[in-house]
């Protein structure tokens, strides 16, 4: 009765969540609401029917409606999150590959072999895969010393997910599984974060917090007259002028300079960089003369030169400036970075 009541009540805060965070959709960076959402939409279903749990249908397991799906999402969320990528890239998709065979070992097992020794052991692999994600969520999270909301409730779900795996693991070769982790306790203890992560969501929403997903910036380009065709050339056109002419190695260019060069309008330059290349002018440029100056240490006809008389060469107008470009590309200072070659 009360894991009834605590299905309801998550259902409920679930549903709610959903509702609002949709209707705001247009506030948040496309590609992260619809991982969440999907991550959220997931565990709504998980919630109604998973593992003979069913609100509806007493000890009816409906297995399409996994406690794994949610994984993916919400380590493909965290991932653009980290990244601030407006688009999704479409190998991302692969990360579903686990979600399609699990779903097809379940089908496997409840309808056709219960309790297979094989597609048991296969179903441990595919947890192993999301224990895997949620880790590299939790690793990131580490290291980068960022704190993201959803950290504190991505360590009870690893803690549950590897004791179920670890109960697999002892069920796999009969021995005794650990009784505070049998699967319906398993249920009810992620069925309790689930409440509590909806709630969580919920009071953030209530009080306006903006840390839930990304804001949508307003582009100060949205009045452009730049249309798919143009933008694709000035793209071909910035790209050839430093691969080719080498624009970059003039220690004073500036972008009227490219624009007076390539014959297009300063504004659609930075237009093209900012929006549709996700860098802006000095980094563009300095990508290329961080390159050349690899390339030009790398080249034995220059070792009578020191690290500032080639980066000199290349474009670069300082000492200082110089240094702090290359750490910044490279995340190593140019002595470093030569140390290494050796």
């Amino acid at each position: 009765m009360m894991l009834k009541t605590i299905q309801i009540i998550a259902l409920l805060q679930g549903l709610f969540v959903l509702f609002v965070l949709y209707n705001n959709r247009k506030s948040y960076k496309n590609t992260t609401f619809w991982l969440l959402f999907g991550s959220l939409f997931s565990i709504v279903l998980y919630i109604i029917g998973d593992d003979k749990n069913n609100l509806f249908v007493e000890n009816t397991d409906w297995f399409l409606f996994d406690n794994t799906l949610f994984v993916t999402f919400l380590f493909l969320f965290f991932k653009y999150y980290k990244n601030n990528k407006e688009k999704f890239t479409k190998s991302d998709y692969y990360f579903f590959i686990p979600n399609i065979i699990y779903s097809i070992l379940e089908v496997i097992e409840i309808k056709l072999h219960p309790n297979n020794i094989i597609v048991e052991v296969f179903e441990v692999f595919c947890k192993l895969t999301f224990i895997i994600y949620l880790s590299l969520i939790l690793y990131s999270v580490v290291t980068t010393k960022r704190k993201v909301w959803i950290t504190y409730f991505i360590i009870p779900i690893i803690i549950l997910f590897f004791f179920s795996f670890l109960n697999d693991i002892l069920k796999i070769v009969k021995l005794s599984e650990l009784p505070f982790l049998s699967d319906q306790n398993f249920n009810s203890y992620l069925l309790l974060v689930v409440a509590f992560l909806f709630y969580f969501i919920a009071f953030k929403l209530f009080n306006g917090a903006n840390e839930i997903l990304p804001k949508t910036g307003i582009s100060k380009y949205k009045n452009s007259n730049l249309n798919d065709e143009l933008i694709n050339k000035y793209k071909i056109d910035l790209i050839n002028a430093m691969q080719k002419d080498k624009l970059y190695l003039n220690s004073k260019l500036s972008i009227q300079d490219v624009s007076d060069k390539l014959n297009i309008p300063r504004q659609y330059i930075s237009e093209v960089l900012n929006e549709h290349m996700n860098t802006n002018f000095q980094d563009f440029i300095n990508e290329y003369r961080v390159e050349e100056f690899i390339n030009q240490l790398k080249n034995d006809q220059n070792n009578n030169l020191t690290l500032l008389g080639i980066a000199t060469d290349v474009g670069f107008n300082s000492k200082s400036s110089f240094n702090a470009i290359f750490k910044k590309f490279k995340g190593l200072t140019p002595t470093q970075f030569k140390k290494n070659l050796l």
